[in-house]
């Protein structure tokens, strides 16, 4: 996974409140691309983790019958030690590395725009 490759801390950090208000406007947004964000990595740890332990699945074990792994153990030790979702979104945020947008914030906008352009319109038809 890309998220190997990346230097993001492996425990908590304080953080200045101001930084994460700076690019949305609004800290309660900025939480909810976090969340979105981090929800998107855990789903694709989770898939690749069952992926992996696939492979060391044999079709024979019974149900009384169980037996560990060394090597499925190693796979979920590594994946347990990956930093948790919410921090590699965190820092994927702060080095704006996460595309986001809000439609309800594009709608206003929009209907702004098209409430400018009939006033302009209106004008130009008055003075004519």
């Amino acid at each position: 996974m890309e998220e190997k490759k990346k230097k993001v801390p492996n425990t908590t950090i304080t953080r200045n409140t101001a930084e994460f208000s700076q690019m949305t406007g609004n800290i309660y947004e900025t939480v909810a691309v976090l969340t979105k964000r981090a929800n998107q990595i855990a789903i694709e740890e989770k898939k690749e983790l069952h992926k992996k332990i696939e492979e060391f699945s044999n079709n024979n074990d019974g149900i009384d019958e169980y037996y560990e792994n060394r090597e499925q153990i190693e796979v979920v030790r590594r994946f347990e030690q990956m930093p948790k979702p919410a921090l590699v979104a965190t820092e994927e945020y702060l080095n704006h590395e996460i595309y986001y947008r809000n439609p309800a914030k594009e709608d206003q906008e929009q209907q702004r725009m098209e409430a400018l352009e009939n006033s302009v319109i209106a004008e130009q038809s008055a003075e004519a």
